[in-house]
């Protein structure tokens, strides 16, 4: 996610603390929180696709997804 994306959910942050957001800023905080969560979730995917789980004797085997999740 671009550092003005996270700069702007920042700001829009601290001015609903200061005094409150207008319907458009709430919306707008709205989307930006859901993209910020989306980038997050799939950047936790992707590490955990790349990711390997050595046992004592060396061998490797890469991490399953569970089942019914």
């Amino acid at each position: 996610m671009a550092t003005e994306r996270l700069k702007r959910i920042n700001e829009l942050a601290a001015k609903e603390k200061a005094g409150g957001l207008s319907d458009e800023e709430k919306a707008e905080q709205k989307r930006l929180r859901e993209e910020y969560l989306a980038a997050f979730r799939k950047n936790v995917l992707q590490t955990l696709d790349n990711t390997y789980i050595v046992e004592p004797d060396g061998t490797e085997h890469k991490l399953r997804k569970k089942d019914g999740k």
